[in-house]
C-alpha cells in the first residue's frame, strides 16, 4: 500500500468511521464496452435472422438456427452478466472504532453443519468449532451450535474432547494473540516460535502435546466407528445412552438429540476465565418426513438457539470452514452497529476462500469470479447473495420482512423473547427437543416466508434471493486477510458432482414462482434481478457449448458441410473474431487485476467448459427425470477426506480422474471429436483438399478445443498413474464419439 494510502487510512479511521465504501476504478470501461460490444451481437443476430429468411438451402437454414439457438443464449448470459458490472464497489471496515464497552455487543450464536463423519472427519469439525469459539468477541456472549445430520456419537464424542482442550486453547490463544486459532492450522503453520515471554515455548509444547492427543482418541473412535468399549467412563457413557436405548437408532431415523457440552455460565477455562457455550443438536429424522437437506438443519438450529440464548446476531458456518480471523465478528458489528447503515440490512456475508489450492487452480476452486468479482458488483446494487458460509444474519431478518414480523409458535422462539433461564433446565430442554422434532414445521410457515428457505438444494441462494425481495439488503466485507478457509474438492469428479448438484438447486428456482426474471423483477432492483438470474440460467450454457464442441467439428470432418463464415469474407469473419477475443479479453483483464493471473485464469474457462459439457447437461436431465417421476435426486456431500497420493498429484497440478463416472463420458467424447476433426482438417489442407481460408474458423474451434482438452488426452493415453482416466471410459468414449459421427452424417 502507498503511503497516500496508508494515511488516507489513517484519516478514516480517526475520523471515527465504522466503515466506507467506494467504486472501482474501471467502471466506466465495463459500461464503455458493454454498449461497444452489444452492436456486433445484434450484427451477428441480424445475420443469422437474415440467413434463415433468404436460404433456400434447408441444411445451411438448420445449421443457421441451431447457431442462433447457441448464440442468442450466450448472448442471454452476456447480457445479464453486465449487471455485476455497472456499479461494483469496494468496502472497508475499522474494528478500531468500535465502542470498548463490549456489553454492548449483541449476543452472537454460530451454526455449524455436519453430516457424515466418514466424508466430513470429526477431527476437522472440531478444528472449526475451536477456532470459532477463540474468537476475539465476549465468550459469555458467544454460543456454538453444531447440527449433526449424520446422528452420529463420533461426531459428539469429538465435541465433548474438544470442549476440554478448549479449556486450554482459549486462554493460549489470548495470551499469545494468535491469529490462526484452528489448532490443525497453527501447529501445520508454525515455525518460529519466539515467544518474548517466559516458558512460552514450553507451553506451546504442551498444548501440542495436548492437541495430538486429543486428535488421536478422536480418530481411534473414528477408525473403530463406535465408542463401545473405548469409553470407559459411567458418566460419559450415560451421554450417548440414547443411541443404546432407542431401536434401530440409524441416521436417517432417530430421535431429536441435544447435548449441552458447556454452558457459558457455569463453565471456566484454565485462567478462570468463562467458556462459550457448546451445544450438540441432531434433528429428529424419519424416512417418511422430508428434511429438506441444509436448510432444514439450520432451521431447527434457528428454533434450538431461540430456545437457549436467542442471540440477535446469527453466524452460519460449514464444518470445513474454519475462522481465519479472530477479529471477523468486529468487523461484522462495523456494519450491524454503524447508526448511519440501512436499518433493512440482513447479512454480513464474508467470501469463501479456500486453502490447499495448487498454484495453477486447476479445477478453479477459488471460483474467484463467482465469489469476489461478481459478488462486488452485487455489493453496489442490493448486496450479495447468502453464500451457505461466512454469513452473519440479523435474526429478526428470518422471521418475515422489514415492515410485516411473522410471529413464531411458540412464543418462546421468538426473536424478541428474552431468555432467563439456565440452558439446563427441564423447560429449556424440552422445549429444545420439540422444536427439534421433525413434525414441528408441519402447516407452518417454516422453510417459505420464514428460516431458511426450502424448495431448492441451493438454500443459501434462494434464501438470500427471497430476503431481498422481501426488501432485505445485505453487505460484503472482504478484509485483507481472509476471514475463513475451507477445503475444496481436489479431484475433478467432486468438482463436476458439487457443480451438478448446485446446477440441480438453481434448476429448482428457474422452474418455481420465483423466477429471478419474473418473480424477482417485481420485488428489486432489476439489474440484481439480473444477477440472481444469471446465476439461476448457468444450466442452460450447456446447449451452446454442446452445439459450439461439436457441430463446426463434425462439419470439419465432413468437407461438404461448411457452416462457418470464409476467412475471405472480411465482414463476417472479423465480427467472429472481435465477440471472441473481446469477451475472453475482458474476463483475462477481470481476473489479472483482482489479482490473479493468467494461467489460472485459463484453467477457470477450461472447467468453466468441462462444467457445461458434463455437470450441466446431467443437471438438466435429471432434473426432468425427476419432474416426471422417473427418478430422485440425493443429497450428496462432497467428501472432505484427503488421500494422500490425491493431494501429492494435486499439488502438482494434475488432473485427478481416477473413477469410472458417467460425468466424464461427455468431455472424453468432445476431446475425441475435438482432436478427430482438427487432425483431419490439418490433412485436408495439407493434401489440399481443402483451402485453409475457407476452413479456418473451425480448424480454430477445434484447435481451441483440443488445447482445453489436453489434460483428458493425457489421461487417457500417457498417464499410468491411478489418476489416469479408467480405460473402461476411453472405450465408451470412443465408441460414443463413433455413434454421434454416424448420427450427424445421416441427419446431415
Amino acid at each position: 500500500m502507498s503511503k497516500q494510502g496508508i494515511s488516507m487510512e489513517k484519516v478514516r479511521s480517526s475520523a471515527g468511521l465504522l466503515h466506507t465504501k467506494s467504486p472501482l476504478r474501471r467502471t466506466w470501461f465495463n459500461r464503455v464496452f458493454a454498449v461497444t460490444y452489444l452492436i456486433p451481437i445484434c450484427a451477428l443476430m441480424y445475420h443469422h435472422c437474415h440467413n434463415i429468411i433468404t436460404s433456400t438451402d434447408q441444411l445451411t437454414k438448420r445449421n443457421t438456427i441451431i447457431f442462433l439457438v447457441a448464440d442468442s443464449i450466450l448472448a442471454f448470459m452476456w447480457i445479464t452478466r453486465q449487471a455485476f458490472r455497472i456499479s461494483p464497489i469496494r468496502r472497508q471496515v475499522f474494528p478500531e472504532n468500535l465502542t470498548e464497552d463490549e456489553r454492548e455487543y449483541p449476543a452472537l450464536d454460530v451454526f455449524v453443519c455436519t453430516a457424515d463423519p466418514y466424508k466430513e472427519p470429526p477431527i476437522g469439525v472440531v478444528n472449526t468449532v475451536l477456532s470459532l469459539m477463540a474468537y476475539d468477541y465476549p465468550r459469555e456472549k458467544l454460543s456454538v451450535y453444531v447440527s449433526d445430520d449424520g446422528g452420529s456419537q463420533l461426531t459428539l464424542f469429538a465435541l465433548m474432547e474438544a470442549a476440554e482442550f478448549a479449556k486450554h486453547w482459549l486462554p493460549y490463544c489470548k495470551k499469545h494473540d494468535i491469529l490462526d486459532r484452528s489448532p490443525e492450522a497453527y501447529f501445520t503453520l508454525q515455525t518460529n516460535f519466539g515467544f518474548p515471554e517466559t516458558g512460552a515455548a514450553a507451553k506451546y509444547d504442551q498444548i501440542k502435546v495436548m492437541y495430538e492427543r486429543m486428535k488421536l482418541r478422536i480418530n481411534e473412535v473414528v477408525d473403530r466407528g463406535s465408542i463401545h468399549g473405548y469409553v470407559t467412563d459411567e458418566e460419559v457413557l450415560r451421554t450417548f445412552a440414547i443411541w443404546h436405548n432407542t431401536p434401530g437408532f440409524t441416521p436417517k431415523n432417530h430421535p431429536t438429540v441435544i447435548q449441552i457440552i458447556m454452558e457459558s455460565a457455569s463453565e471456566k477455562d484454565e485462567s478462570g476465565d468463562r467458556m462459550p457455550n457448546l451445544v450438540y443438536v441432531s434433528r429428529e429424522k424419519k424416512k417418511s418426513t422430508p428434511h429438506n437437506y441444509k436448510a432444514g438443519a439450520l432451521n431447527v438450529l434457528l428454533r434450538v438457539s431461540a430456545t437457549m440464548t436467542n442471540a440477535p446476531l446469527v453466524l452460519t458456518q460449514d464444518c470445513d470452514m474454519f475462522s481465519n480471523d479472530p477479529k471477523t465478528p468486529l468487523r461484522a458489528l462495523c456494519y450491524f452497529m454503524d447508526p448511519g447503515m440501512d436499518p433493512n440490512l440482513a447479512l454480513v456475508q464474508f467470501p469463501q476462500i479456500f486453502h490447499g489450492i495448487n498454484k495453477d487452480d486447476i479445477y478453479n476452486a477459488e471460483l474467484r469470479e463467482m465469489l469476489v468479482n461478481n459478488i462486488l458488483g452485487m455489493d453496489g446494487l442490493l448486496g450479495p447473495p447468502y453464500m451457505g458460509s461466512g454469513g452473519f444474519f440479523r435474526r429478526q431478518a428470518l422471521f418475515g420482512t422489514p415492515v410485516s414480523h411473522i410471529p413464531p409458535q411458540p412464543s418462546e422462539i421468538s426473536p424478541r423473547h428474552v431468555i432467563n433461564k439456565s440452558m439446563h433446565s427441564a423447560e429449556i430442554l424440552a422445549l429444545a427437543h420439540h422444536v427439534g422434532g421433525c413434525n414441528f414445521e408441519v402447516q407452518t410457515e417454516w422453510g417459505s416466508e420464514m428460516g431458511f428457505r426450502y424448495g431448492s438444494l441451493v438454500e443459501d441462494f434462494n434464501t438470500g434471493y427471497r430476503m431481498q425481495c422481501q426488501g432485505w439488503r445485505s453487505v460484503f466485507c472482504n478484509p485483507m486477510r481472509p476471514a475463513f478457509l475451507g477445503s475444496s474438492p481436489i479431484t475433478l469428479h467432486d468438482v463436476l458432482n458439487q457443480s451438478k448438484r448446485w446446477s440441480m438447486g438453481l434448476l429448482d428456482i428457474i422452474f418455481s414462482r420465483y423466477n429471478p426474471l419474473f418473480f424477482g423483477v417485481r420485488f428489486m432492483n432489476p439489474l440484481q434481478a439480473f444477477c440472481f438470474g444469471h446465476y439461476a440460467l448457468w444450466p442452460i450454457l450447456s446447449i451452446p457449448l454442446i452445439i459450439y464442441s461439436s457441430l463446426p467439428q463434425l462439419a470439419l470432418i465432413d468437407p461438404s458441410r461448411a457452416i462457418f463464415p470464409k476467412a475471405t469474407d472480411p465482414w463476417l469473419f472479423f465480427l467472429y473474431v472481435f465477440l471472441f477475443l473481446g469477451s475472453y479479453a475482458q474476463h483475462l483483464l477481470e481476473y489479472v487485476t483482482f489479482g490473479s493471473t493468467a494461467k489460472r485464469w485459463w484453467n477457470s474457462q477450461r472447467v468453466w467448459m468441462m462444467r457445461s459439457l458434463s455437470s450441466f447437461p446431467f443437471a438438466l436431465i435429471e432434473y426432468i427425470l425427476e419432474r416426471w417421476g422417473l427418478s430422485s435426486f440425493g443429497f450428496n456431500v462432497t467428501s472432505k477426506v484427503l488421500d494422500s497420493e490425491q493431494s501429492k498429484r494435486n499439488a502438482e497440478c494434475i488432473f485427478e480422474f481416477g473413477v469410472p463416472s458417467p460425468l466424464f463420458v461427455p468431455i472424453n467424447v468432445a476431446a475425441i471429436i475435438n482432436l478427430w476433426a482438427f487432425l483431419h482438417g490439418i490433412k485436408q489442407v495439407i493434401t489440399g483438399n481443402e483451402i485453409f481460408g475457407d476452413v479456418f474458423v473451425q480448424m480454430f474451434l477445434a484447435g481451441f478445443g483440443v488445447l482445453n482438452c489436453w489434460p483428458i488426452y493425457e489421461a487417457m493415453l500417457l498417464r499410468t498413474d491411478k489418476g489416469k482416466m479408467p480405460l473402461k471410459m476411453t472405450f465408451v468414449s470412443t465408441f460414443l464419439a463413433w455413434l454421434v459421427y454416424l448420427i450427424s452424417s445421416s441427419a446431415f
